[in-house]
C-alpha cells in the first residue's frame, strides 16, 4: 500500500472499518440463527421473543438516555414502520426455515439492486444498472438450483425472494416517512419493536409453552437475534456511519452476504454446490457492480443545481435493517 494511502488509514478509520463489518457479520450470521431458532421454537415464538426482548433492551437504553418519552412523528412513523418491518420478519423467517442459510443472507441482498429503482427523485437509472440487475436476477436462478441440480426453486427460497421486494418496499418508506421529519433513530427502533411484540403476541401465544420448554442453545439464538442483530448492530452502526463515507459504508455493510455463507457453511454445515457457488459470486459482483453505477449516477444527480429531493440510498437496507 502506497504510503500516502497508508497515512490517511487512522486508527479512528481502522476502528469504523471494523465495527462496519462486525454489524455485516452480525447481520450474515442472523440467518442461521434464525433457521436454528424456528426449529426449537417454531416461527412465530422465534418472531415474539425476539422482538419482545429487543423491545425490553431498547426501552431500557431509553431511559438510561432520559429519552423514554417519543414525539408524535416518531410515534406515527414508527407504528407504520413497525408493521412493515414485522411483514418482512415474518416472510424472511419462514423463509430461512425452508431454505439454507447462505441462500437466505445471498437472495435477501437483491435490496440493495432494487432499492434505488424506487428513488425517482433522481432521474432514471444508467441502462448499465439494470445489467447489473439482470445478473443478480441470473444468480437467484443458480441459488435455486439446490444440490440437485437446476429445478423449479423450492418455498422457502421463493419466500427470501418475496422477502427481498417487500423489504424493499419497507426501506423505501423509511425513506420517505422520515425524509422531512426530525426523527430520533433509536426511539424509532425502539417504537418498532413495541409494534412488532403488540403484533405477533397474539398469533405466537400457542407458542409460550415451546418457548419455555426451549433449551438453552434456542435462547442464545434467540438472545443473538434480539440484543446483537437488532439493538447491538443498530447502535453500533449509528456510531460508525458518522465517522466514515457514505461509499464506505455501504461497501462494508454490503458484505453482510458473504458472511451469511460463511456462516451458513462453517457454523451451519450447509453444503454449496458448484452452480450455488457461481450463483452467490455472480450475485456479489452484481451487487457490487450495481453499487457502484448507483453512487456515481447519485454523485452526478446530486452535484447538478436543483431543488432538494427526497433521499432514499442504495444502502438504506441497512439503516434499519431487519436482518
Amino acid at each position: 500500500m502506497p504510503e500516502s494511502r497508508r497515512s490517511r488509514l487512522t486508527p479512528t478509520d481502522r476502528r469504523t472499518d471494523v465495527a462496519l463489518l462486525l454489524v455485516a457479520f452480525v447481520w450474515g450470521s442472523s440467518y442461521l440463527a434464525a433457521k436454528s431458532a424456528a426449529v426449537a421454537a417454531s416461527v412465530l415464538g422465534v418472531l415474539l421473543a425476539r422482538y419482545a426482548l429487543s423491545a425490553v433492551a431498547g426501552a431500557a437504553i431509553l431511559v438510561a438516555r432520559g429519552q423514554l418519552r417519543p414525539t408524535r412523528s416518531e410515534l406515527r412513523v414508527g407504528t407504520i414502520l413497525g408493521v412493515t418491518q414485522a411483514g418482512v420478519l415474518i416472510i424472511e423467517t419462514y423463509g430461512v426455515a425452508h431454505t439454507s442459510a447462505a441462500n437466505a443472507g445471498v437472495i435477501i441482498s437483491l435490496t440493495i439492486i432494487l432499492t434505488p429503482v424506487l428513488d425517482r427523485g433522481r432521474g432514471t437509472l444508467p441502462a448499465r444498472y439494470f445489467a447489473a440487475s439482470a445478473l443478480c436476477l441470473a444468480a437467484v436462478g443458480l441459488l435455486m438450483s439446490g444440490s440437485g441440480g437446476l429445478h423449479a426453486p423450492n418455498s422457502g427460497d421463493l419466500l427470501m425472494l418475496g422477502a427481498a421486494v417487500v423489504r424493499t418496499g419497507h426501506v423505501a418508506l423509511v425513506g420517505r416517512l422520515t425524509a422531512a421529519t426530525e426523527i430520533r433513530p433509536l426511539n424509532l427502533t425502539a417504537i418498532q419493536t413495541y409494534v412488532g411484540t403488540a403484533l405477533f403476541a397474539l398469533p405466537a401465544a400457542t407458542e409460550v409453552p415451546k418457548l419455555a420448554h426451549a433449551g438453552v442453545t434456542a435462547w442464545v439464538e434467540l438472545a443473538y437475534l434480539a440484543l446483537f442483530c437488532s439493538v447491538f448492530a443498530f447502535l453500533v452502526q449509528t456510531w460508525a456511519v458518522r465517522r466514515t463515507s457514505t461509499s464506505r459504508a455501504s461497501l462494508l455493510l454490503g458484505t453482510e452476504p458473504i458472511w451469511a455463507v460463511v456462516a451458513g457453511v462453517a457454523l451451519g454445515g450447509e453444503q454449496l454446490t458448484g452452480p450455488m457457488v457461481a450463483g452467490a459470486a455472480l450475485m456479489l459482483g452484481g451487487t457490487y457492480w450495481g453499487q457502484a453505477i448507483e453512487r456515481d449516477h447519485r454523485a452526478r444527480y446530486d452535484a447538478r443545481p436543483a431543488a432538494p429531493q427526497p433521499r432514499i440510498e442504495a444502502n438504506a437496507a441497512a439503516g434499519i435493517s431487519t436482518g
